[in-house]
């Protein structure tokens, strides 16, 4: 059995949107132990928020499970380079694609050049997201709700929308939702509303797509230590990050990648339109 850290953890705050060397102690991607097996021989995805956290680790997985990896990420370059070696120490090609998925436009430049780049598209994982803590609606401002549903909610159907011009039968979209979707924090009112929709988004579109062939899943992380956290909460809710889990602590990114390598392979082609929670123990209904 590993040991993962548990709080609480030293007092930290990041400008957003946060660094990965800046975290203490430093997030486990898997770098060291993740092990692939081939089951994405051949494929080609897109990452995006894959310069750190979830998409860093999924992006590492991929990578040695034998998949091309675009990484799509806004301005985190440092961040998004190291990314970029662990896929190509896997022997893999990686694309960097630094820019705002708010736009349409760049949504869509995305998908375009992943495609140029691995001749193929065949996994989608819309990860990217923005969250920050409020006391009440009051002080949520027009701007920063409209920001975090253009992230974290419309960003999604416009990369979804262009990917299936190029989706095959045997390919797979997976979202990444939040145990908020079900247990929502008053805190993160914005955040969580868009993983609520997000979850909904995941059924409806899975089975639009079914008899396409293509697969579309959601997982639904509890809290996991990412540079989201210093970078979006307060010092002393860094400090106990993780300790309303069961398991006591917050979950490492690396915990997560094998989840979304099992959605995204040919081993779940029977299922679709499921919410995977990866929660330490907290329920998800």
């Amino acid at each position: 059995m590993r040991d993962d850290p548990k709080p609480p953890f030293r007092e930290q705050q990041q400008p957003m949107p946060g660094s990965t060397a800046a975290m203490q102690p430093r997030p486990d991607h898997g770098e060291e132990s993740y092990r692939g097996s081939g089951r994405l021989a051949g494929k080609a995805a897109v990452i995006t928020g894959g310069d750190s956290g979830i998409g860093r680790a999924v992006a590492i997985a991929f990578a040695r499970e034998g998949a091309d990896v675009l990484i799509s990420y806004l301005d985190e370059h440092g961040d998004a380079q190291d990314t970029a070696d662990w896929v190509e120490k896997a022997g893999r090609k990686a694309v960097l694609a630094p820019g705002d998925l708010k736009d349409p436009k760049h949504c869509r430049a995305v998908v375009t050049q992943a495609v140029e780049a691995f001749g193929r598209l065949d996994i989608l994982v819309n990860n990217a997201a923005h969250q920050a803590t409020f006391a009440g609606p009051e002080e949520i401002s027009d701007e920063e709700w409209e920001v975090t549903f253009a992230t974290n909610i419309h960003a999604m159907f416009y990369l979804t929308k262009a990917a299936l011009l190029h989706l095959r039968a045997g390919s797979a979209i997976i979202n990444t939702t939040s145990i908020n979707a079900d247990q929502p924090s008053p805190q993160l009112l914005a955040y969580a509303t868009t993983k609520g929709a997000i979850h909904t988004y995941t059924a409806g579109l899975a089975q639009i797509l079914a008899d396409k062939g293509i697969r579309v899943n959601a997982v639904a992380p509890g809290p996991i230590w990412t540079p989201l956290i210093p970078a979006t909460m307060p010092p002393e809710k860094v400090k106990s990050f993780g300790g309303n889990t069961p398991m006591g602590r917050p979950g490492q990114p690396r915990e997560l990648a094998p989840v979304y390598v099992m959605l995204a392979s040919d081993e779940a082609s029977y299922v679709t339109g499921a919410t995977v929670p990866v929660t330490g123990g907290r329920p998800f209904l």
